[in-house]
């Protein structure tokens, strides 16, 4: 069963698939959108569209998980945010996908036991949760990475 992790961004969306299969996790997909510098706002959040819904017709995941927007200090900053995890939540949708979503918190403490760990904190536990492809999972996608994982370890088993 693949699970596909999301960390949306406006200035980049981390995107990782993880498998789970009889008990151990494997990596599928990771990478990094990063939608052009000067693009209008809108163009954007088609570039993140267009991009999940490529993937999601690749992959056919199982699930969707998603981070949570955050309480920011910069408002701006937190609707932009909102934009892009609505433009992903819509793609998912075009797949009839199930989408779960989850705080950040919540995710980082699952993975690392505290939640408040940093970046290199949360890489460092998905690499050694997949042990696979150690130095080639950038920061952004380890977070989406460690959602899938989240959602994977959250969910009830099957029947």
């Amino acid at each position: 069963m693949i699970t596909l992790g999301l960390d949306p961004g406006i200035s980049a969306t981390g995107y990782g698939a993880v498998v789970f299969d009889r008990g151990s996790l494997t990596l599928e997909r990771c990478g990094v959108w990063r939608p052009p510098q000067g693009l209008e706002f809108p163009v954007r959040l088609h570039f993140l569209f267009e991009r999940l819904v490529a993937l999601l017709g690749e992959l056919r995941p199982a699930a969707v998980s998603v981070e949570t927007v955050f309480a920011a200090k910069n408002v701006s900053s937190t609707v932009k945010l909102s934009h892009a995890r609505g433009v992903l939540l819509a793609a998912a949708a075009r797949f009839e996908i199930p989408v779960f979503e989850y705080e950040p918190r919540l995710v980082k403490k699952a993975l690392v036991g505290y939640g408040q760990a940093e970046k290199p904190q949360v890489r460092a536990m998905v690499l050694a949760l997949l042990a696979r492809q150690r130095d080639r999972v950038p920061l952004d996608a380890a977070d989406a990475l460690a959602v899938a994982i989240c959602h994977l370890h959250s969910r009830p088993p099957a029947p």
